[in-house]
């Protein structure tokens, strides 16, 4: 069942709130969950119809996305990684062709080796065709959502025009609206192990 946070809540309420319910979590439960979230994205028409998957490497107790990157490996997408751009406080991808070229980044999470990625980061033009995973800790119905608060994922999104497909577990999805700005960029697709549905 979603959680009901009331839409009032704070965001670092709502932050602390669903990072104790993601702390709660077994590993063998979050595993399944997140096998499951898997599956339901790669049969997802929006992913399915990309030629370029924009993706993560989850930091903490976002959803592990391993499954999905060999997914589209195996299907035979090209898959992008990204950095965090400290100054701007938004991201850089760069092709990668295995999980083996990562290292730990500024902010402690795996990002692309530049000297072993693609020589550059990926510019508007490359994105066509693509899809972006998005992670956050909840997601409303709208597609609205809370992540860690560093503005890196909303920043980067404000200029991207792919499709945004977020990631969530079942428990991190709010039946009630959240609180955003005009700053927050909504999903426009939502996966979870439950479902698919479209927010926008």
């Amino acid at each position: 069942m979603a959680s009901s946070y009331g839409e009032d809540a704070s965001r670092d309420a709502l932050r602390n709130g669903y990072l104790a319910v993601m702390g709660s979590l077994s590993d063998s439960v979050r595993r399944r969950i997140d096998d499951e979230i898997a599956r339901h994205l790669r049969a997802c028409s929006a992913y399915r119809d990309s030629d370029l998957v924009l993706g993560y490497v989850a930091y903490r107790d976002e959803i592990d996305t391993s499954a999905i990157l060999k997914n589209a490996w195996a299907d035979g997408k090209s898959v992008a990684l990204p950095r965090c751009v400290g100054g701007e406080r938004s991201l850089e991808y760069y092709v990668v062709d295995s999980l083996d070229d990562l290292r730990p980044g500024a902010r402690g999470a795996l990002e692309p080796v530049v000297e072993t990625a693609s020589s550059r980061p990926l510019d508007d033009c490359d994105f066509k065709g693509s899809v972006c995973v998005v992670p956050g800790l909840v997601f409303d119905g709208s597609g609205y959502r809370v992540g860690y608060g560093a503005g890196y994922f909303d920043n980067f999104l404000a200029g991207y025009s792919g499709t945004k497909i977020g990631l969530a577990r079942t428990i991190q999805i709010s039946s009630n609206p959240l609180p955003h700005d005009e700053h927050d960029v909504p999903v426009d697709v939502l996966v979870s192990d439950g479902a698919v549905w479209m927010c926008r």
